[in-house]
Order: C-alpha cells, then structure tokens, then sequence
C-alpha cells in the first residue's frame, strides 16, 4: 500500500518486527557501504527528511530511538508521496538494513505505509517547541521533539517502580485506599469537594492517604505503602501542582530514626539506579544524597541558617516582632510554635542544600505526631530537606486516642475560626486507635519532587505529563 493521505487507505493494524535501538544494536557494526542482507520492518514518526533529487533520506523515531531511512526513486514504491510526507507522520517501513558510504546506519525503503496523517505543523527536532507554555499544554508533542523531556518521564516510570521493588523486598505490601474522604485529614491542607448524588454527600479528595494506612497497620498490616495520587487545592509553583504523587508508608514497632534510615537508604539506591551516581550536580551546585544524611533540630538550624535564639518559651510578641520584620504574615491564632515554623521556612529552610534531616517539630504544627520522649512541647517528626526544599516529612506516630482526640478538637477549633488547613475530628479513625496501634513509623515523599531531583528539573511541571495549567486563551 502507498502512503496515500486518503484515511479509507490507513490500515487497522501494523505489525513492526524491529525497533530503532535493536537495529542498532544488531546492524551497528556495519562497515561503511556494506548492506546486512537482513529484512526488518519499523514504524514510527518521520521527525526529519530531506530529498535530493531521486534520492531521499528521512529520520523514523519510535519509542526506543531514531535511525535513518534511505529511499530511492528507481526502487520506492510511490516515490513522490514519501517526498511528500508531512514532519510528524506515522509510517511503517519495510527494507534492508545497511550503512552508507558516509557511515550512516540506515534502512533502505522498499516498501512503506503511512499510518497516520500529522495534520499539523509538527515542530522539527532541530528547533523544538521553544513556548514552555506550549510544551506543557502538548505534551503528545513535546515528548517527540523534546529528548530531555521524554528522558524525564522514562526516568519517573524506573523511580516509581525501583521504590516498588525496594519496598517490597523489605516486606512491606502495597495496598489502595480512597480517594474520597468523608473528613478531610492527615495532612494540613485545604481540600477539594466533591458532591455524591446518590448518598446526598459532601465528599472531599484525599489530601494523604495517612490515616486510612494507619487504619490497616491497626488491622496488622506491619509494613505498608501506597503510591497515592493526592489533591491539594492551592496554589501553582515552580514546587507545586494541585493533583501530585505521594508514597507513604507505615513500619509497626519503628520510630522516627528508623525512618529516616529507610529515607536515606532509598533515596541513595534509586539515584545509583537511575543516575548511576550518588553524587549529582543540581542548579549547577554538588548534591551528594549518599547515606548517612545529616541530622539536626529544628531550633538549631534555625540559629546556624537564621540567626535566631528562640525556644517555645521565648514571648509570642518577640516572635511576632521578628516575623513582622521579616515580611512574614502573622495570624491571631498563631501560638509560638507556628511563629517559629515560619521563621524557619522564611529564614532557613531555602539555605539547607543538604540533604539534611530537621528534627523535632512544635506540637502545636504537628496534629498526628508523638510527643517527644524528651522535649515537651515537641514532637518527633523530621522533614527531609534536599535542595532548599522539602522532599519527605515523617513521624513517631501518635498511637494515643485520647492525646488524638484533644489534638483533632484543637484542629476542629482552628479551622472554625477560619484555619482553611485545619483537620476534623475524624471519629472513626480514634476508634481505630483504641482497639491498638503499636509503636509506628511513618513517612511521606513526594514522588514528584523526588524526580525533579535525581533528573535535573527545575519546575514540576516538567517531570507530571499534565500539569494543571490556567485556562487557555
């Protein structure tokens, strides 16, 4: 069949017997000018071609690579069509494998078939999408003209499931839980609604998958994760979309120092897997994610990064002084704790290149963590910061129902006075807790951030295939 544009002409159905990198994994030895004598059949994108005069030379790119086709107008069928192929067309191509006398590993056309007509203008890969904007909106278009990007998402599918794989040779089971919840809970983030008819209910999207993992470590469970599709309903940066992926996970009898082992272990083993190297080179500054990561509170980086001196029992109004100086919003209901989060992500947080584990967090910022055993007014909680930002935030798990409830009744009170972040009284998850939750660790990464970092990527919405975007115009 011809590559005739007519669509009554397209078939259902092709059937390739190689690909672009097993052709040059087979055939790349060839001497210059030396045919293979082997038949191969190929079908991808033409994404280049040049003619000259009865001679024309085209790039197919598939999945896996490119390689050169090589058509001649006294042996290709319809000659003058496949000159007139449009940039972007689908075609399958059947023909002899050689290289030219330039050196050039090729496939000779001797016979051809479009498979599907490019009936836009398909950017060349020499020039590319150069609109960031277009290129997240067309991604079906990016991903062809755009190596790195498409060496992105190839990187993200290997992270997601080298992590599967690592977990699970630790024993711990993957599992599903909703995604809608009747109360929006464990984490501290304004939700999306929903509405379901036939229960007349008022229904939110998950902001974490925490407490219902809880819920089967309870049911005994002692080693558990979710790859969980989350929904967060703020605002877009450079760090942030509103739909994302998180891993948690849930280790009975561990606490946060366990974690912070498995956080470190993981993450050096997915940048050997997909880097090769634990040492990476990160908005052109050295990044070594090799175990052990550097540990140290909270209040103490605070004082090296910041330059601050203060404690939960240093007055609110000092604390307000020092926000206030430092452009950082403050809100009636902020109790010391709070104020001194703020510092710290204002003042310090951006500066920690890293990876460093921050320990021990206020309780007053920290709704589902276990006090400290030894700080009181602190809890035990450290977040992994890598590259000025938070890459994980983990915890001793609060196992307490009734210290539960008191901290879900403060965070109801919050959010009556106007705390759009604040968590409910989620009853039957204390329920939950007083038939027993054992001594646990538990974490959260997020995934997409956590590919940003082992390929280079600078904004997230370079490693999710659809970001969220505002309206086109």
């Amino acid at each position: 069949m011809s590559g005739s544009p007519l669509s009554g002409q397209i078939p259902y159905r092709f059937d390739p017997t190689s690909t672009a990198a097993a052709v040059e994994s087979d055939f790349g030895g060839l001497a210059d000018g030396e045919e293979s004598g082997a038949v191969v059949t190929v079908a991808g994108r033409l994404m280049l071609r040049r003619d000259q005069g009865k001679v024309a030379f085209g790039n197919l790119q598939d999945s896996t690579g490119r390689v050169q086709l090589f058509a001649l107008q006294r042996s290709t069928p319809d000659f003058e069509d496949f000159t007139g192929l449009h940039l972007g067309d689908w075609i399958g191509v059947t023909g002899e494998v050689l290289k030219t006398r330039r050196g050039e590993l090729s496939i000779r056309v001797d016979s051809w078939v479009r498979l599907a007509e490019a009936r836009r203008g398909f950017p060349d890969k020499w020039h590319g999408i150069t609109d960031v904007d277009t290129r997240f909106r067309q991604r079906y278009v990016d991903l062809w003209v755009t190596d790195e990007s498409r060496a992105a998402f190839v990187a993200r599918s290997q992270i997601l499931s080298t992590t599967r794989r690592w977990l699970e040779e630790r024993k711990f089971l993957e599992v599903e839980t909703p995604v809608f919840h009747p109360i929006s809970g464990g984490a501290m983030a304004r939700p999306f609604t929903t509405h379901h008819n036939a229960l007349d209910l008022e229904l939110y999207l998950r902001i974490a998958p925490e407490l219902y993992l809880k819920r089967l470590t309870v049911g005994g469970f002692e080693r558990v994760f979710e790859i969980a599709r989350v929904f967060r309903n703020e605002g877009l940066s450079t760090r942030h979309n509103p739909e994302f992926t998180m891993l948690e996970l849930y280790q009975a009898y561990a606490d946060y120092t366990d974690i912070m082992e498995l956080v470190e272990q993981l993450v050096s083993h997915l940048a050997m897997e997909v880097c090769g190297t634990t040492t990476l080179e990160y908005e052109d500054q050295e990044l070594d994610l090799s175990a052990p990561w550097r540990r140290a509170t909270l209040l103490e980086l605070l004082a090296e990064h910041g330059g601050l001196s203060v404690d939960l029992d240093t007055p609110r109004e000092e604390l307000v002084r020092l926000c206030e100086e430092r452009d950082i919003p403050v809100k009636d209901h902020y109790g010391p704790g709070k104020l001194i989060l703020e510092l710290y992500e204002k003042t310090t947080e951006p500066k920690l290149w890293g990876p460093v584990f921050v320990t021990d967090y206020p309780k007053e910022v920290s709704p589902l963590s276990r006090d400290h055993r030894d700080r009181p007014g602190w809890v035990e909680r450290f977040e992994g910061i890598v590259a000025g930002r938070e890459l994980c935030n983990a915890f001793t798990e609060l196992v307490d129902p009734d210290e539960q409830r008191a901290r879900f009744e403060a965070q109801e009170a919050a959010k009556a006075d106007g705390d759009a972040e604040a968590m409910g009284v989620d009853e039957d998850y204390l329920r939950a807790l007083e038939y027993g939750l054992p001594p646990t660790g538990g974490l959260g990464i997020g995934m997409d951030r956590l590919v940003m970092l082992l390929t280079g990527a600078t904004t997230i919405r370079d490693v999710i295939l659809f970001p969220t975007l505002r309206p086109e115009q």
